[in-house]
């Protein structure tokens, strides 16, 4: 069994835009930690702002990335106005851009905007132990009343990873999943 880490809309800034919304030298201020190791929810929140619409109290999770990245569901899509593409984070090629607002001042980016695809943390002893391989698409199965199969889940294998998988906010509600339940990774 695998748990489940139920990610609501968030943001990464980049060190330039961590000082252009929050102030030259501003650090993140840790709130809680998240199940990845070394990473955490921080104190600190923004407003986004797209054609249609903006979302605020956007939480900033760090610490600061080389990227800025806004991760959002498909039902948030529609209140900002964007189109963003199922993504893996890190890959923002070719995706919308928003404004971002803090406290001290706005930024526009022309490209960050994604739907996180969904996706399993593992070690390399996890992967090991769950017969799968870095990249590898499975299938897992979730329990309860509104028990279903997602496909096109991602295996990412890393030293640094805790054993997790991270769907949003749209895909939790349709399976009645929630932060610390657990799924289960069907045979290939």
């Amino acid at each position: 069994m695998i748990p489940v880490g139920v990610s609501n809309r968030h943001i990464h800034l980049s060190k330039e835009h961590m000082a252009a919304l929050f102030g030259e030298g501003a650090e993140l201020t840790v709130l809680k930690p998240l199940s990845q190791p070394g990473q955490f929810a921080a104190k600190e929140t923004v407003t986004v702002e797209g054609s249609k619409g903006k979302i605020e109290n956007v939480r900033v999770l760090g610490p600061v990335r080389s990227l800025t990245q806004l991760e959002i569901s498909k039902t948030d899509s529609f209140k900002l106005g964007v189109v963003p593409p199922v993504r893996l984070s890190g890959d923002i090629e070719g995706t919308p851009g928003i404004t971002i607002h803090g406290p001290n001042g706005t930024v526009t980016v022309d490209k960050g905007v994604i739907i996180a695809k969904r996706h399993i943390h593992m070690t390399p002893k996890d992967a090991e132990t769950f017969g799968v391989r870095d990249k590898q698409v499975v299938k897992v199965k979730t329990q309860g009343e509104r028990a279903l199969i997602f496909d096109e889940v991602i295996v990412r294998v890393s030293e640094d990873f805790a054993l997790d998988m991270h769907i949003d906010t749209d895909e939790a509600n349709a399976a009645g999943l929630k932060t610390g339940d657990y799924v289960e990774l069907l045979p290939s």
